[in-house]
């Protein structure tokens, strides 16, 4: 398995239109690095790039060390699972998991003993003599993904893999990855969702893509609890994080924020004697906040409120041009529509924001 290292990498299309530009990441042997961001930032495009079937306009890409800007697609290492499966409809499953190994003339007991390895992991030992159009969705996918394991690739690229599953089976699937990746644990994989669950679920590492470059990399509750942007704060994240006007009135180890209600916020984001009056969002994600009898971050009257069993999530009534304030409580609580409402947070929850960035990582 192999260590990729992409350094000032971008993509230009005719000579003007950028869509890429600065990505700069190391990926080790072993993790599995999860892209997300919004419709098209460059995921699917950025994938490509390191499989060999778009070109890199600008900077390397190094697998072990080794320049492939220019190697053919074929002779990087590199297997790749399409959202569309891909299979030859005509032939067996074992065949669609043999027909690269034949290709390149590997030995029949090579080729045997690769396939009876997939199959066991991938649990398809039953279906091996079937034609696709025989298997769920599911299992069509773990076919192509069988055709990957059986070329013991250096790199395993995901574009997608699960979006053409139901939602039951997506979960049934995103789980059959992870235990693969877990069976695996030296493998090096790469994987393009547009699913925050899988994001979160699978990941090592997620490389958040936004504005052509990158927004931010890091472990999936480094992005949850301490977002570097608001970009992230509200891309990360189901309902998005609230993000709410104020001035910051006290520093110190704790930061005090004079909330344009008039309320006021209490931050475990430290910050210094300069930063008094300092113009700031406060984010509170929608699942910390807390209805209280006393002194809130937050009041308002809630507007609508959407039951899920488990939770509640309550709509505050929105000002003209602005998204309203949410708040999941658990528990059933439809008697709170069309009441004033307060709620409140604990200090390490509650984030700091100014032009844009984390006062955290400053």
């Amino acid at each position: 398995m192999a260590d990729l290292k992409l350094t000032d990498v971008g993509k230009t299309y005719g000579g003007t239109v950028n869509v890429l530009k600065d990505i700069n990441l190391d990926i080790s042997k072993g993790e599995l690095i999860v892209f997300v961001g919004p419709s098209g930032c460059g995921k699917s495009t950025l994938l490509r790039m390191i499989a060999g079937l778009e070109k890199i306009s600008d900077g390397t890409l190094e697998i072990d060390g080794t320049v492939v800007n220019d190697v053919p697609p074929a002779q990087r290492g590199i297997a790749m699972v399409f959202q569309s499966y891909a299979l030859y409809p005509h032939m067996t499953v074992r065949d669609n998991m043999t027909f690269a190994l034949k290709l390149a003339k590997k030995p029949q007991a090579e080729i045997d003993a690769a396939v009876e390895k997939a199959a066991r992991i991938l649990q398809l030992e039953p279906y091996l003599d079937r034609l696709p159009k025989a298997l769920s969705g599911g299992q069509r996918q773990r076919v192509a993904i069988g055709r990957s394991i059986v070329r013991d690739p250096k790199v395993y690229l995901f574009d997608e893999p699960l979006s053409n599953l139901d939602a039951a089976l997506r979960v049934a699937t995103r789980i059959e990855i992870a235990q693969l990746k877990e069976s695996m644990p030296d493998s090096t994989m790469i994987y393009v969702t547009h699913d925050q669950v899988e994001a979160m679920t699978l990941a090592t590492r997620i490389v958040v893509l936004a504005n052509k470059g990158i927004a931010q990399v890091g472990s999936p509750l480094e992005l949850y609890e301490r977002p570097e942007n608001e970009f992230v704060a509200q891309f990360i994240g189901s309902p998005a994080m609230n993000l709410l006007p104020g001035e910051i009135v006290g520093t110190g180890a704790q930061t005090t924020v004079k909330m344009a209600t008039g309320l006021t916020a209490v931050s475990a984001v430290p910050t210094t004697d300069a930063d008094m009056g300092l113009q700031v969002n406060v984010g509170v994600r929608p699942e910390d906040f807390v209805a209280t009898d006393g002194d809130g971050i937050y009041q308002g009257k809630v507007d609508f409120t959407e039951a899920l069993g488990e939770v509640t999530i309550l709509y505050f009534e929105a000002e003209d041009g602005k998204d309203p304030v949410l708040a999941k409580m658990a528990g059933i609580h439809p008697s709170l529509r069309g009441t004033n409402v307060t709620v409140t947070a604990a200090p390490e929850k509650v984030q700091l924001f100014s032009n844009g960035q984390s006062l955290y990582y400053r």
